[in-house]
């Protein structure tokens, strides 16, 4: 999962861009014709973003800066998310192994129950009238308690099985949700790229910029008030 984020580089003020002569302090005059022996050099005029590209500029660096934000805090989420799967996995497995290890103990009881039901009958004719009948009726309450027991696995058991699902289900939600996050942070890094290649470090009128925040303070304004 990607969870650093590009800072959105600022637009530069660069203020009005006008052409300038720089004089050479070196030149040199000649007295015959007057002429300057080192000209005037004049530095080529730097070419200013439209109005409507900055614009553009402007509005794509707010969006890129709102969409920066929108995805920190899908990050968050998903982090969230991720530890509360894992802590459920965790829980899960120690429920997995502890209805294991009953089905065990349960298995065993129920083999001593049968050998000792089999080892009555084959002592019956040993035992007085009393004591196959008290043997025969604590032979059935283990059973009985046995039996309830089993019951009361299964049921755990079944609870097991649909959270179980239950699980499946939620990390299939996440892992649709990661993958969501990674492919959006791509597509707001491409997006980042593009405004850095179009936008930054270019130069703009301080007129433009003050007459597209007006602009935009406006909408804005009335976005608000519907």
């Amino acid at each position: 999962m990607r969870t650093t984020i590009v800072a959105i580089a600022s637009l530069i003020a660069c203020g009005l861009v006008q052409a300038q002569i720089a004089t050479n302090p070196n030149a040199k005059v000649d007295p015959k014709n007057n002429k300057v022996s080192r000209p005037v050099v004049e530095k080529p005029k730097q070419k200013l973003l439209t109005r409507d590209e900055l614009r553009a500029c402007m509005v794509g660096r707010a969006d890129n800066e709102a969409e920066g934000k929108k995805i920190k805090e899908e990050e968050a989420q998903v982090t969230a998310q991720r530890t509360a799967v894992l802590a459920e996995k965790e829980e899960l497995t120690k429920r997995g192994n502890e209805i294991a290890a009953s089905l065990n103990q349960l298995k065993s009881e129920r083999d001593a129950l049968i050998k000792s039901g089999e080892d009555a009958k084959a002592n019956a004719a040993k035992m007085t009238k009393d004591e196959l009948k008290a043997a025969q009726e604590a032979y059935q309450a283990k059973a009985v308690e046995l039996d309830k027991r089993i019951e009361a696995h299964n049921k755990t058991k079944d609870t097991y099985i649909s959270d179980s699902q239950g699980f499946d289900a939620k990390v299939e939600a996440y892992n649709k949700r990661k993958d969501e996050l990674a492919t959006r942070v791509d597509k707001y890094l491409e997006t980042v790229d593009e405004w850095r290649t179009s936008c930054q470090n270019k130069a703009y009128d301080e007129l433009d910029e003050k007459a597209i925040k007006k602009e935009l303070d406006a909408k804005a304004a009335a976005g608000q008030a519907k």
